[in-house]
């Protein structure tokens, strides 16, 4: 699979466009749903993968193959999503929905009702401390992914982590959840 991106990545710098036009199809959707962890709006994260696939492009000669092609989109999506917040400077909720089709209504709302809380309380961390925890906790990534993809050691990773989730502690005992 590897070998196939860096084929099409490869293909693109040659001057194939369609190369290009097959890795956005590919990794589209996953950038999207990143893009709205962060975003939580439609518009947002539309706008953000957009821009996502538009910096890829003009700096696909400084990909290196050496990493998964998946890993570097993440990384500029991570980039632009941060980037996003800092320009539009006004919080908003990540889109959740942890809803199971067997759930009875009752449970369902209180699902919704605790997601909720818990989203509201996530935007309340600085991103500093709400990437990592979303990045772990919500995408399931290692440490040395979280490392790579934020740009820092696994062990200003791990920091991070430990303080965000102590933070968001914080915030659900205030909120009387925990």
């Amino acid at each position: 699979m590897e070998n196939e991106d860096f084929k099409l990545v490869s293909d693109c710098l040659s001057g194939n466009g369609r190369s290009y036009e097959v890795l956005v199809e590919k990794y589209h959707k996953i950038i999207f749903r990143l893009a709205n962890k962060f975003a939580k709006d439609f518009d947002d994260a539309e706008e953000i993968t957009q821009s996502v696939f538009v910096k890829a492009y003009e700096n696909l000669k400084d990909y290196n193959p050496k990493y998964k092609f998946f890993s570097w989109l993440y990384r500029i999506t991570v980039n632009e999503s941060i980037n996003f917040e800092k320009r539009k400077k006004s919080v908003e909720k990540i889109s959740e929905n942890f809803r199971s089709v067997n759930d009875d209504p009752d449970k369902i709302y209180d699902n919704n009702a605790l997601s909720d809380v818990i989203t509201d309380a996530l935007m309340e961390l600085d991103m500093l401390y709400r990437m990592p925890v979303v990045l772990k906790h919500f995408l399931d990534y290692s440490y040395k992914e979280l490392s790579y993809l934020l740009g820092v050691p696994e062990k200003t990773v791990k920091s991070r982590l430990f303080t965000g989730r102590q933070l968001l502690k914080d915030i659900l005992v205030k909120k009387r959840v925990l």
